[in-house]
């Protein structure tokens, strides 16, 4: 085995490691409970979520408007299997939906269904996010249901076409690239301009369900962006594929759909992509993250490019406390890992 093929195959493992890790329950406790531990693994975070506060990610949010981006606002939440906890979400973002109206006119408040209620009820799910929307009409916030592993693709999809006919301009979707059905979801799903964020996919799905990474991923990515634009569709490019935005900047009909596609990233990766794809004139939105669920973000991060865990290591043994908002500033720009 040469040594690519064995760095991949460790990649891989290591990827896959981190995603069950992450929703270990008892190492979860662990690191609550260690204060080392969870100081070293929160500095490491840091490069990813703006803090475990609202007002923390709030401010983040305000930084980057001023530097010309667009930002969406993440409380960091999934797979809720409590209905209090569930309630306690819905109260969270409801204040962020509050406080992000009052201090942007162009804010976006993103979400998993499952963090409000999607695993207990679908019908409770739906009418929590007709009154989150109720809210967000008047303070002109949008929001936006994130995409979850397939088996949950059907109810999000049921919850969301019911919720868009009575919110169009205030309600989103997700949709991921990689899986099979994706391209007639496209078709029979999406309302003439639907607001789409279109990711690849970065949950383990078998082959029978979705592509794994390869240039037809990539085909399929800049053919479901062409097809959501021709259906009068407003596009989130959310990729950080340098060279997968680079085709599709060049593509005629995608560079000029002005006023309806936009590039997405998260905060924290590529910050010097997000500075570039600005200073060139694209619309560039910033995902910024926030909650106590932080460790959960983190093992993501790390596991959908494993290099990132050299990043980690260095961060947790620094004495220095970089901002990271810094880097999304025309000075500040240095270059960073995925």
């Amino acid at each position: 085995m040469n040594t690519t093929i064995r760095n991949q195959a460790l990649e891989k493992q290591l990827s896959d490691a981190l995603k069950s890790i992450a929703r270990r329950q008892d190492i979860k406790e662990y690191i609550d409970q260690d204060p080392l531990m969870n100081r070293l693994l929160r500095k490491a975070a840091d490069r990813y979520v703006t803090g475990e506060h609202r007002s923390q990610a709030l401010i983040t949010a305000k930084q980057l408007e001023s530097e010309g981006y667009a930002v969406s606002l993440e409380y960091i939440g999934e797979n809720t299997d409590n209905a209090a906890a569930c309630e306690q979400a819905v109260e969270e973002l409801t204040a962020l939906i509050d406080e992000a109206g009052k201090a942007s006119g162009s804010t976006r408040v993103s979400f998993d269904l499952s963090h409000i209620g999607l695993l207990l009820d679908t019908n409770v799910t739906l009418q929590y996010l007709l009154k989150l929307a109720r809210q967000a009409e008047p303070r002109g916030v949008e929001l936006f249901i994130s995409m979850e592993e397939s088996a949950k693709t059907d109810r999000i999809l049921s919850v969301y076409t019911q919720a868009v006919k009575q919110y169009p301009e205030h309600i989103g979707i997700t949709l991921q690239a990689h899986l099979h059905r994706t391209p007639e979801d496209v078709t029979s799903r999406l309302p003439v301009g639907a607001h789409v964020r279109i990711v690849k996919g970065a949950y383990q799905e078998q082959e029978s369900i979705a592509l794994p990474r390869s240039e037809e991923l990539d085909t399929r990515y800049m053919k479901l962006v062409e097809d959501v634009l021709q259906q009068g569709c407003r596009v989130s490019v959310a990729t950080h594929d340098e060279v997968l935005i680079d085709q599709l900047l060049a593509k005629a009909q995608i560079s000029e759909a002005e006023g309806y596609l936009e590039y997405e990233l998260l905060y924290g990766i590529r910050p010097e992509l997000s500075r570039r794809l600005l200073d060139h004139g694209y619309p560039v939105r910033i995902y910024l993250t926030y909650g106590h669920e932080w460790y959960l973000y983190l093992c993501h991060r790390i596991a959908e490019y494993p290099p990132n865990l050299f990043q980690a290591v260095v961060d947790m043994v620094s004495e220095d406390q970089p901002d990271f908002v810094q880097q999304y500033v025309a000075e500040g720009i240095t270059t960073s890992p995925q």
